[in-house]
């Protein structure tokens, strides 16, 4: 028992030695961004060298005597809800390969064939295949005007009490040519439902 008590030892710290333990750390952490903080600034400074095509000016030791740095500022993000950016971007045409540019009078358009859709008929008489129900109207025109340039007979309904404008094909007289819509739709990058 007693050379056990020979070994136990506690150590404790009077405020002053904690309030010099945590400056140092302070100082320490300082020290450490300085360091990021200037290496950034070279970083930057050779960067906007180079996409200005001018070699980065010297340092000079006199203060004030360093160059400006230019930043590029980009044009603000207008604030663009999904289905505007998505109608922006419809067509990425670097990731597809270039087609050799035909004339006109050899061009052949096959037309696809489009499922039967009743003409006249009342929404929910039939399968429909329903592409979003978004909140915003200008949301459910926008992508309406894009699935119009894809040649879909799209059109936008509003049940009574529902805040949801619904962006719809259809109605279908049967389950087969609804879901050959929505595997159209699904490869044209939408997410569209079957709904009766």
């Amino acid at each position: 028992m007693a050379e056990r008590e020979q070994f136990d030892t506690e150590i404790t710290l009077g405020v002053g030695r904690l309030l010099v333990l945590f400056f140092g750390l302070v100082v320490l952490c300082g020290i450490f961004m300085g360091i990021g903080y200037s290496l950034g600034r070279s970083a930057a400074e050779q960067v906007v060298a180079a996409e200005s095509g001018t070699p980065p000016a010297a340092s000079s030791d006199k203060p004030g005597s360093a160059s400006p740095i230019v930043v590029k500022q980009e044009q603000p993000s207008q604030d663009l809800s999904f289905y505007k950016s998505v109608e922006q971007n419809e067509a990425d045409t670097k990731l597809t390969p270039a087609e050799p540019e035909e004339k006109p009078a050899e061009k052949e358009t096959k037309p696809v064939p489009q499922p039967e859709v009743k003409a006249g008929a009342i929404p929910g008489s039939g399968y429909m295949v329903q592409i979003a129900a978004v909140s915003k109207k200008d949301d459910a025109d926008a992508l309406v005007d894009a699935l119009r340039r894809k040649q879909y007979p799209v059109f936008v309904t509003s049940l009574p009490g529902d805040k949801l404008f619904h962006v719809q094909i259809g109605p279908f007289a049967n389950n087969k040519d609804a879901e050959a819509m929505r595997s159209r739709l699904m490869a044209d990058g939408y997410n569209p439902i079957l709904k009766r």
